[in-house]
């Protein structure tokens, strides 16, 4: 059996977790919108169409935060196209993702259905092929009380109060050659700068992010974020970071390595921001967005084989396995372990699309990923300790990578602590200690595990629970330390409570 061990101080903290850490994503992409969140005519659809039981999985799934539209997506939306009486709204091609836009769900749509599913909108600007003044307006009309052209349009709609939207995406990836309006990191820097001057002016209380490279593959990743910083670091707040992860190479140990890969980038990002910062002699930091993460790669053949320019496509519908949750979780604890500087992540995407919900004409069901994502926003709220990870390594391609990967959470309000945990050996259970003398009374209220002798092991909605999680792990604190044994290639959620 390995051993590993956890060490912890109360009073050496990484920062409060920004609950926004748990955001997720919906884009106007495949079925993510259309037979994701919005089916009219169905029996579980309530009056405007919307899903109910999709709502109530994202409820499930406690999400804070939605970006919306895009994406790609938003590099070409005009928005006005998907607000007003639904007959007059127009169909257009999206570019994009090569299909029909029917805009029969946009914008308002969208406000409402995240109220329902008790989440807030942040919203994306077209910053491709339109600009700051079209962002402006977008403002306008989400956020302005009243007696003005666009504020007055979004009343005439049937929305007397304003959205009050307070979190924005200044454009998407426009650092890669695939984005409508893509741009130089001058040019885009230039008009993230002048697009967020002009909503600040308009709203003062809106937090801006600016677009980091799509990648950290990118050919001009470091100095794409220092080029952009260099125009637009007074306007804006966070930087965004997106990655997704694969096992094309069916080479697990590799794929479930990728969490060090994750933890280098965004130490990576927080250099260049501090750099900028340092340059320009700044008195804010510049904090992250990591407003696209997940594994994505098991739809990529069948999504070569679409046919274009039809509606909804089941497009980007990878259905995750049992490994794909464990590297998830790996990934959650990670950015938790960055929480100092990571105050917005989303998971991509939410329904249907790379997502941990998938739905039919006859359910919606958790795919392995809903689990370790439900639970870290479930129980890992509070202030994220300065967790030490002793662990035996492997090699891998980002170098050594540690069998085990854990952050501690400290909630006061409930006297409580979280630990989280991966076992990523494939072969022996590891004996994890922590010393809690500093939490005198605690003890183990739950210990919850999720684990499978298949690696590949898949929920679908005629085994909607092939892969889940259970309680009664092996755990126990005696005299004042913890010992607990994780299973082999196992996702763990111990919760002390005093």
């Amino acid at each position: 059996m390995k051993k590993g061990k956890i060490v912890i101080d109360k009073e050496f903290i990484v920062s409060q977790v920004d609950k926004r850490i748990f955001g997720s994503f919906i884009e106007h992409l495949g079925r993510a919108v259309y037979e994701g969140i919005y089916q009219p005519g169905l029996p579980v659809a309530d009056e405007q169409g919307l899903r109910k039981d999709t709502i109530d999985l994202v409820r499930e799934l406690n999400v804070p935060v939605v970006r919306y539209p895009g994406g790609n997506f938003v590099s070409g939306f005009h928005w006005e196209d998907s607000v007003g009486p639904k007959d007059q709204r127009p169909s257009k091609v999206d570019l994009a993702w090569n299909v029909i836009e029917t805009n029969q769900f946009g914008l308002n749509e969208f406000a409402d259905w995240a109220k329902k599913a008790n989440t807030e909108v942040m919203m994306a600007v077209n910053l491709g092929t339109r600009g700051p003044e079209d962002a402006k307006n977008l403002l306008e009309y989400c956020n302005f009380k009243g007696g003005t052209y666009y504020s007055d349009m979004r009343r005439s709609h049937g929305y007397e109060a304003p959205h009050d939207i307070k979190l924005w995406c200044l454009g998407n990836e426009m650092d890669g050659p695939w984005q409508m309006g893509h741009k130089t990191a001058h040019e885009y820097g230039r008009t993230a700068a002048e697009a967020g001057r002009l909503m600040k002016m308009l709203d003062p209380s809106v937090e801006l992010v600016a677009c980091g490279s799509s990648n950290l593959e990118m050919p001009t990743f470091a100095q794409w974020e220092a080029g952009v910083l260099e125009e637009c670091y007074d306007q804006v707040d966070y930087l965004s970071l997106h990655q997704y992860y694969d096992n094309m190479k069916n080479d697990t140990p590799e794929f479930l390595a990728s969490s060090v890969g994750m933890d280098r980038f965004i130490s990576s990002v927080v250099s260049i921001c501090d750099y900028v910062q340092a340059k320009k002699r700044g008195k804010k930091k510049i904090n992250l967005s990591f407003d696209e993460w997940n594994v994505w790669y098991h739809s990529n053949e069948a999504d070569k084989k679409l046919e274009k320019w039809v509606q909804a496509p089941h497009q980007l519908e990878d259905v995750y396995n049992f490994e794909d949750a464990l590297l998830v979780g790996s990934l959650l604890i990670t950015l938790l372990r960055h929480a100092d500087r990571v105050k917005i992540a989303c998971l991509a995407q939410l329904v249907n699309v790379i997502a941990p919900i998938m739905t039919s004409d006859t359910g919606a069901w958790r795919q392995t990923i809903f689990y370790p994502f439900c639970h870290a926003s479930t129980y890992a709220r509070g202030t994220v300790l300065n967790t030490l990870v002793q662990s035996p390594v492997y090699d891998s391609r980002y170098g050594d990578a540690p069998y085990l990967d854990s952050v501690v959470v400290m909630n006061e309000e409930d006297n409580s602590l979280t630990v989280l945990a991966v076992n990523k050996s494939l072969d022996e259970d590891m004996e994890v200690t922590c010393d809690l003398r500093q939490f005198a009374g605690y003890r183990v209220a739950d210990h919850i595990v999720m684990s499978h002798d298949d690696m590949k092991a898949v929920n679908t909605e005629e085994d909607p629970y092939q892969v889940k999680p259970v309680s009664g792990g092996v755990s126990k604190v005696e005299d004042g330390q913890l010992t607990a044994v994780l299973g082999k290639h196992s996702w763990n959620v111990i919760v002390l409570k005093k």
